[in-house]
Order: C-alpha cells, then structure tokens, then sequence
C-alpha cells in the first residue's frame, strides 16, 4: 500500500468511527471479553487514544491532531497467561513457551506520546516487550532532551523506567497514549525539533477496516508506512480533452526482488539470432463503400467527377526532379556564397582594426618614449641621463657648425664660432650644476636607503607562507640613531626643539669616549653657545653640515652600532689585494680590476670607467643606453628559455655595440629598421643557446613572429639565409679574440673560426695608452691576457 493510499484510507476510516460513536455507546465490550472478564479477574483498562495526525491544506500548512474516539481493550501480562495452558504457567517452562513469550514481545504497537505542555502529538511504532526506559532513550535522542529529565505518565500516573508496555496492558498492534514531560522545563524543555510546517506523514496508522464477523464487523489494523527509497517511475498517461484533468499510469511502491543470480553459466541462442516476421494490421475503423441498388438510394448531390489529367512521362519526372536539384544548389550555393563574403569581411574589418590598434600602440609607446626622454633631460637623475643631455649637446653643436658653414664666412663665421663656444660653456657649466645637484639628492638618499636597512627587523618566512618580523637590541639601536640623524637634518625646528635635539645627540655620543666623539661634541657645544647667541640659521649651516658628517661616521662605526657590520665592505687582504689591483694612467690611481671596462682586442690596461665616461662627456658624447636596453631585453628573454645559459651575460655593451653597429649594421635584418628603440636581439636558432653567432637583430614585431616559426629553411629565402650565415661568420672571427667565448666555439661541432678571404671589418678600438716603460713591482700591475 502507498503512503498517500494509506493515508487516504485512514482518514476515510476514521471519519465512519467518529460517526458510529456518535450513535454507538461509549464503551463497547463484546460478549465473548464480557464472559472472559466475569469467568477470571483481569487487569483490564479501558483507555482512549488519539490515532491519526492530518496535514491541514491551508496556507499556512498548520498541523493539527484530532483525536478519534475508538476504544481498545488492552490486557496485562496476567490476562495473557491466563490464556496459556496450566502446565505452561509452571516454572521452567518449555521452549515452546519461552519463543511464545518472545515473539508476543517483539510485536509492534502504536506509541502516541504527547509533548506537554505544548500538546504536540508524536506516534511512532514500538515493541511492546521494550521498556519504558528504552522508550525515553529513544526520544532522547530525537528531542535532544536527556533521558534522566524525561517523564513519562499514564492517565495522570507516572510509569516506572523498568516497566514495559505488555506491564501496562498493551497488546500487539494495539494503541496506547502517553504523556510526556520534563523535570526541569526551564533549562531543558520538550518541545519539537522539526517546524510544524516540516512535519510530515506518521510512520504508523491506524485503519479500521469492515469485516465479515458478525460479532465484530469492525477491526482496528495498524499500519506501518514504509518509505519509499527511491522516486516512482513516470510511465505515462492520458489527459482529458474536456476538462484537462490528467490520469497517470500507477507502479507500485514497494521495490521488486531481484532474482537471484544462477550459479549455472547459460547461453541464450534468441540473443544471436534475428528473427523477421511480418503481419498484417486492421485500421481501427473498419471502412466501407455504399452504392446505388435496388431498395437502397445513395445521394449523387456531392458526388465529384473526376477526369484523369494528361499522362506524366519517367522523362519529364526525371526531368522536373533535376530542375528542383538545380534550384536548391544555386540558392545552397549562393547562401554558402554570402556567407563566406561575410566571413571574409568581418575579418577584413578586424585585421584593419587590429592594425590601426597596433599603429595606435606604437605611437603611444613612442610618445611616451620621448615623453620620457624629455624628462630624462629637464629632470636628469642618474649617468645615464647625464650622458643623453652631453649627447644633445653634442647633436645641436653639430647641427649648429654645418648651419654656421653654409651660411657664414670669414670673421662673421669667426664671430659665430666664439658665440657657440661661449653657449656651450655655458650649457657644459648648467648641466654641471645640475649634476652636482642630483648627486646630492642621491647621496642623500643613499644615506637614507642605508639607514633604513640598518634598522630593518630580522624577517623570515614560515612553513605557512607567513612572513615573522623581530627586533633585536642591534636593530632598536640602529633605529634610535636613524632617528635622531634625521632630526639633526631637519631644517624646521625652533631654538629650543634645536637645542633638545643637539642634547640628546650628546648624551648618546658620550657614552664612548674617542676622537670621534670628542669632536662631535666640541661642535655640538659650539652651535648651541652660537644659538643662545641669536646667530642665523644661514651662518650656521657649514657647522650643522659638519656635525650631520661626524654623525654619520659615527653611525657607520660597528663599535657604536654593531648592525652595520654586516653592510659595510669587509677590507681585503691586503697579500690578495694587490694581485687585483691595476694603475689608471688618467686619474693616476690604482683600482680593482672591476672599476675598468676591457675589450676584445686591448692589450694594456688604460683608463678606469670613470676616466672614460669622462672622456667621452669632453670628446666623443655618445650615448650607450639603447645597447644596454638592447642587452637588459636579451638578459630577461633568455632567463624564461633557458636559466642555465651563460652566453648573454659574457656580453658587454662595448661588445653588444659591436655586435648591433658592426655585424648587423644598426638596422632590423628583415625590413631594415634602424631605430634603435624597436630592435631588440633574438635566436636564429630556436634550439641552441643565444650567442653572437646564433642571433638576429629584428624589430619587436618581427621578432614576436620569428619566435613562432618552426622550420627556418622553409620560412626564409636562400638568399637571406646565405646573409644571416655570413654575419654569424664575421661574429665567430670577432668573439673568438675572447678566452672565454673561445671554448663555447672549441665546444661546438663546427671547425674554429679561421682567416679566410671574406671581407671583415676590423673592430673600433678604444684605449689608445701605451704602456708604461717601467712599473714598480709593489704597484701589483699586471697585464691583460
């Protein structure tokens, strides 16, 4: 039976009870109970029990308990051995009546407890040999009340944990109505864990049926309903035309029992044959025809005549079906037509957009690129920026000469030249200002950048990816003089705050009693007597300079703050040293072999980096910053293919100069474009590692592309390769002056680059110093192999 089913019936049952009690007396025994009561004395209660729980259909989906008035006669356990036979009531009873007893316990009955005070109403299915103690347990758990606190009553008695219900008189599938409440309402209150509007149908019901008995021709029935595990199957349906009610095919609840599996393997010969069968089917109207005859009229009034047409030959079929062919082709053919124009114009109209997207991109990158270089040059910061405005310089004076010799001669071109000197002198003489300038403010931040990293905490990553800070006593100390440096420098205090400043700055210094300190405290005295004096801050400024100095000498001290031990530059042997250590014949001064900017072919060592930067501000004015772009973009390119390779960073800019105004002419190998702010340097081989002789100078454009072909010989021409080989020779002969770059070529498979009658171009040579005639020993001198 199906839930709703179950449900129906109980409902249409108990509206009939409700209806017989009306008419019927309150309480009915039959005769044969009547006999049985007067022949033996029974503990009978007569109790009245509340059955059946029904789901309003309102909006509000309000459940409501109505309580059927139907009696039930339930027995003690006395009144069930009084039925057994005399010898079973003995002790040591038979097996037979041990399994009689329990199988009388394992029998369910219907439990309606009631929640009070609420009045809830839950029913539930229970053995009657279980105790009350167990029942208690049960709902316990669903009502998250502990058992201790749970009180069960009878008609208004309280009912002991170790009775059962075949104790209170309940007999199988029979009903009883508890009560149920708590011992401490306050903290822990009965009430129901699900919303009324989330309850649903009861696991049991209660059903009386109509029998055939005489005696009893009603039965109460208990009925447990069984939850469906899993959703019906839709087979279909009917619906009415008329009223659109619809009518589905039924399938039952219960769940079919698979058969079991056959231990005997069998092979079925209907799944390997295929069997054709024909037949014949009867139309669900039988038809018929009615003619004219005798003792019968049939109407000619809507009758038709209907006269062949002329015949239609196989030909003229054929015919027609090949005109129908054509005309769906040529419509098939002109949509397949429009639609691949369209196509084709779409992405006409996007190539032309991409490219004026691309065309806008590169004029947006250009003027920023000379927005940029503009700034560069009003707002120069660093040598790189100096070097560009010694470059303009440089330019316009060109530019300013061809216009003074074309246009002018004799003393007006004399006169011209005297003007432009005296201009550039003073163009030399403003970018000196503003170089002196910005190395003050770098100084000044470089001072700052060190301090701060003095008093940096000690920071470290965890396991969890979390990055832990500390302050250590070094770290506090670094800090606290940051501090006060700061102070010392700051040109916005008053007398007084100056005055407490300049205090606190010698009660820190004394702590240690040197030259340093002694110094530092003979100024500090001197500014304050020079304050309480009333002297301007304008003739005090060489004396806060001096002190702001000894300062920071005493802060780079590690005896007067240990933290800068580990950023100062530890001092070399001096046995070491001097192996390390060449002459600069310019400056005249001996430096570490870093500070000196070798070539391929120099053969002595000439001036120092800082000589020849200078040099070429007085002389040449050349600009190295787009060979240095070109050479960061290499560096950072090769870092994603390949983090191993060691080529690119044996190049430097003198030799990448080279390598791009020498080799490759200073213009893209491809479209011959030579501004050097779009030419960057790529593989020829996608391979093998990046070296001189595995390049192509290309625009950014080019390169992104070349970067996607896959097969070289068949992307290029013969011609052009022949060229790229022919430039890779020349770089081989050039780089193989280098030790070093020598055995990357000695590694390879290829024979050593050799003399041979190709033109090549000799390389720029930079240092023109001669050697000195005799060098001292002790200057740790040393030639450049």
């Amino acid at each position: 039976m199906s839930e709703n089913g179950a449900e129906t019936l109980g409902l249409d049952t108990d509206e009939q009870n409700l209806q017989r009690e009306k008419k019927a007396p309150e309480t009915e025994i039959s005769e044969s109970e009547r006999n049985l009561t007067e022949e033996q004395p029974l503990d009978v209660t007569l109790t009245r029990t509340s059955a059946v729980q029904d789901r309003d259909a309102g909006e509000n989906n309000d459940v409501e308990e109505q309580v059927l008035n139907s009696n039930f006669l339930t027995i003690k356990d006395s009144s069930v051995q009084s039925d057994l036979p005399e010898d079973n009531r003995q002790e040591g009873a038979s097996p037979k009546k041990t399994s009689f007893i329990n199988d009388f316990g394992n029998s369910t009955a219907t439990v309606k407890i009631m929640l009070m005070p609420e009045g809830h109403m839950m029913t539930m299915a229970f053995a009657i040999g279980r105790s009350i103690e167990e029942l208690k347990n049960n709902f316990a758990n669903e009502l998250k009340v502990p058992s201790e606190f749970i009180q069960v009553f009878l008609s208004g008695k309280m009912v002991e944990d170790h009775w059962s219900l075949m104790d209170l008189g309940l007999q199988p599938h029979s009903t009883i109505q508890l009560e149920m409440t708590s011992s401490d309402p306050d903290k822990h209150p009965i009430r129901l864990m699900k919303p009324l509007q989330d309850y649903n149908m009861p696991d049991v019901l209660t059903v009386r049926v109509q029998t055939d008995s005489e005696t009893d021709p009603f039965q109460d029935v208990v009925v447990e309903i069984e939850r469906a595990t899993r959703w019906k199957a839709f087979l279909g349906g009917y619906r009415h035309k008329a009223t659109g009610a619809e009518y589905h095919h039924a399938t039952v609840q219960t769940i079919a029992k698979k058969k079991p599996d056959s231990t005997v393997e069998t092979f079925s010969r209907d799944t390997q044959t295929v069997m054709v069968k024909s037949q014949s089917q009867q139309c669900t109207n039988s038809t018929y025809t009615q003619m004219t005859k005798i003792g019968c009229y049939v109407s000619n009034t809507e009758d038709k005549l209907i006269s062949p047409g002329p015949y239609f030959t196989a030909d003229q079929y054929h015919s027609k079906r090949l005109r129908a062919v054509i005309t769906l082709q040529t419509y098939t053919r002109s949509w397949l037509a429009k639609r691949k124009t369209y196509q084709l114009s779409q992405n006409r109209d996007l190539h032309l957009a991409w490219i004026e997207k691309e065309e806008r991109r590169k004029r947006d990158e250009r003027k920023e690129q000379m927005k940029a270089e503009h700034e560069r040059r009003i707002n120069p910061e660093s040598r790189r920026d100096f070097a560009l405005l010694y470059s303009a310089l440089e330019k316009w004076k060109k530019e300013e000469l061809e216009h003074i010799d074309a246009t002018l001669e004799g003393a007006e071109r004399k006169a011209a030249l005297c003007a432009l000197l005296e201009q550039e002198t003073q163009l030399i003489a403003s970018i000196g200002r503003h170089r002196i300038a910005a190395g003050e403010r770098n100084h000044e931040k470089a001072v700052q950048a060190f301090l701060e990293k003095c008093a940096a905490p000690k920071s470290w990553r965890s396991f969890d990816g979390k990055v832990t800070q500390m302050d250590t006593q070094d770290t506090i100390r670094a800090k606290e003089l940051k501090d006060l440096y700061s102070n010392i420098n700051q040109p916005y205090f008053n007398k007084e705050e100056r005055l407490d400043i300049l205090l606190t700055l010698k009660h820190i210094v004394k702590e240690h009693d040197c030259k340093l300190t002694q110094d530092i405290v003979e100024l500090i005295d001197r500014e304050s007597d020079l304050l309480m004096r009333g002297v301007k801050k304008t003739n005090l400024e060489g004396l806060r300079k001096r002190i702001s100095t000894l300062f920071l000498q005493y802060i780079k001290t590690p005896t007067f703050n240990p933290q800068v031990a580990k950023l100062l530059k530890v001092p070399q042997n001096p046995a070491q040293l001097k192996n390390n250590m060449y002459f600069c014949r310019s400056c005249s001064r001996y430096l570490l072999s870093t500070n000196f900017a070798l070539t391929v072919n120099t053969r002595r060592v000439g001036q120092c980096r800082r000589c020849s930067e200078l040099d070429n501000e007085a002389r040449t004015r050349e600009v190295f910053s787009h060979y240095k772009t070109i050479l960061k973009s290499l560096h950072k390119t090769e870092a994603q293919r390949n983090n191993n390779g060691k080529m690119t960073y044996l190049i430097q800019e003198r030799e990448l100069r080279y390598l791009v105004d020498v080799v490759w002419g200073a213009q893209s190998a491809l479209s011959a474009w030579s501004d050097m702010h779009d030419l960057v340097m790529v593989r020829w081989d996608h391979l093998s590692e990046w070296s001189p002789w595995n390049c192509l100078l290309l625009t950014k454009e080019e390169a992104t592309a070349h970067n996607k072909v896959e097969d070289i010989e068949k992307a290029y021409g013969v011609e052009f390769i022949r060229n790229v080989k022919h430039k890779h020779t020349l770089a081989k002969k050039y780089f193989s002056q280098i030790p070093v770059m020598a055995k990357y070529l000695q590694d390879m498979d290829s024979q050593p680059a050799t003399h041979s009658n190709l033109l090549v171009t000799k390389p720029i040579t930079t240092t023109t110093a001669k050697p000195l005639a005799t060098i001292p020993k002790d200057s740790g001198a040393k030639d450049s192999q």
